[in-house]
């Protein structure tokens, strides 16, 4: 059988972040490249979140077992970082699935962010921005602790990157 773009890009979307079980690696933008040889080989190119990421090998077991499963013979799934991932990678799905999760998705932006990016965030539970930042350090790298005075409720952020 020969394989489309399209057909492999269904079967990834089915592979959910580990760390978030609401968002597919496609909607995280951590799959940037298929490509499918004359030959029939699929080749996935993946970019982690950053290097120290510990979901790594996972996500690219992940990718593998779903490609496997689905008949995909002949496959290579190549981690890369030679073009660094970014928070504005997620889709916009991503961040309705991360805001339905409950984590305040990150804000897209178009200069390298620092800490002021973190303040003032959305609550993801009532969308008041009368927030604070309570540490830009939790539970995973990627994520800040805010607090909403409004509904009073302490939440995540999936911090800009």
């Amino acid at each position: 059988m020969m394989w489309t773009k399209e057909e492999i890009l269904a079967l990834l979307a089915k592979v959910m972040d580990p760390e978030i079980p609401v968002l597919s690696l496609l909607d995280l933008g951590v799959i940037t490249d298929i490509n499918i040889t004359q030959e029939n080989q699929v080749m996935v190119r993946m970019t982690p979140t950053f290097s120290g990421c510990p979901a790594m090998e996972y996500m690219r077991r992940s990718v593998e077992e779903t490609l496997t499963e689905a008949g995909v013979q002949d496959f290579k799934v190549q981690m890369s970082f030679d073009k660094p991932w970014n928070t504005n990678k997620i889709t916009a799905n991503g961040r309705k699935a991360l805001q339905a999760f409950g984590l305040a998705p990150p804000p897209v932006y178009q200069v390298v962010p620092d800490l002021d990016i973190l303040e003032h965030i959305a609550c993801p539970y009532c969308n008041s921005t009368n927030t604070i930042l309570r540490t830009p350090f939790g539970p995973t790298l990627c994520r800040a602790m805010h607090y909403c005075n409004n509904c009073r409720q302490m939440f995540e952020q999936f911090k800009p990157l």
